[in-house]
């Protein structure tokens, strides 16, 4: 056993002896040495949440890299679908209404992958809404591409069975108006220019010089040439196919042509005038299917590019002055 030791209290000015055993050193190293865990821990779990290995950062970087490439992906698939949707516009709207084929729903153009299964397995990443949506994105273009393809080959195998019938119908503009400027008012409710009431414009209005030469639309059969009443001068052709144009208030016709004179596409049957319920020297066009009035702006698909017919759209669609 060792001596005893002791320190002198200042405060109480007496010796006071100095535990020296090994029970008490052994004591004091275990407090040293837990006081320096606890504080070796402490600074791990503060190094651990503030400093990022070398690894971290590259994969934070290839992360920040990877939804940047997304994000730059859905812009483009956005940009794929805006075109793919005037196209499918085009199809439903101008070539099967010429090829007279049922439009495709939208349903089956695009599918339904909101709610889908699919994309369950993508749920574990880290930026799952991201790709889900990306993900989304592209399956639908996939789609409507494939569907548009399809679409295609079945008008391209249409068109191929019909050439006679493409010949036929009514496929240009009935008098020059390659820049548009002719085109006066569209098919559609206006204000009658005579009885000032509204009423249903069946066809379309082209302003033009007196004289200015008319055009058959397409391949066909005069079944009316001369007067009617409110047409003034006037031509019916029947196209066959269930087709009948109408050309009205015309100065006059060509010179011969009669009821039962054959007439083919391009091909002058008489030039711009002002008789008839008129109030100006116009064309008023219209395109009969069966009976029934059609709007004129589908059946130009063979005079116009698709700007040109876009801007055809624009100007007949609106309420601006008629003639008749």
């Amino acid at each position: 056993m060792g001596k005893a030791k002791y320190h002198f209290n200042e405060h109480t000015l007496n010796y006071d002896r100095i535990d020296n055993t090994i029970r008490h050193r052994l004591i004091k190293i275990g407090q040293y040495l837990i006081g320096s865990i606890l504080m070796g821990i402490v600074f791990f779990v503060i190094f651990i949440f503030t400093v990022k290995s070398p690894n971290e950062k590259l994969l934070e970087a290839e992360n920040k890299r990877i939804s940047t490439q997304y994000e730059l992906l859905s812009r483009q698939l956005d940009d794929a679908m805006e075109v793919l949707t005037n196209i499918q516009q085009r199809d439903d709207n101008f070539y099967r209404v010429v090829l007279q084929v049922d439009s495709i729903p939208s349903s089956i153009r695009r599918g339904n992958y909101i709610n889908s299964n699919r994309y369950q397995k993508l749920l574990r990443m880290r930026t799952s809404d991201l790709v889900i949506a990306t993900s989304q994105k592209m399956d639908m273009v996939s789609r409507m591409l494939y569907i548009q393809s399809n679409s295609f080959d079945e008008l391209v195998a249409l068109a191929k069975q019909e050439e006679k019938k493409l010949q036929h119908i009514p496929a240009i503009q009935p008098i020059p108006n390659k820049d548009l400027k002719r085109t006066a008012s569209g098919y559609g409710w206006r204000i009658d220019p005579i009885y000032h009431t509204r009423r249903f414009h069946q066809g379309m209005d082209f302003s033009a010089p007196t004289g200015t030469k008319i055009f058959a639309t397409g391949n066909g059969t005069v079944i009316k040439a001369g007067w009617e009443q409110g047409y003034g001068n006037a031509v019916f052709i029947d196209h066959g196919f269930g087709y009948v144009t109408v050309y009205a208030h015309m100065h006059q016709l060509k010179k011969g042509l009669r009821r039962g004179s054959k007439v083919s596409r391009g091909e002058v049957i008489g030039f711009v005038g002002n008789t008839g319920k008129s109030t100006g020297p116009h064309l008023h066009y219209e395109v009969r299917l069966k009976g029934k009035p059609q709007n004129p702006q589908n059946y130009y698909f063979m005079d116009l590019s698709p700007e040109e017919y876009d801007q055809m759209i624009q100007i007949s669609a609106n309420y601006g002055r008629v003639f008749d």
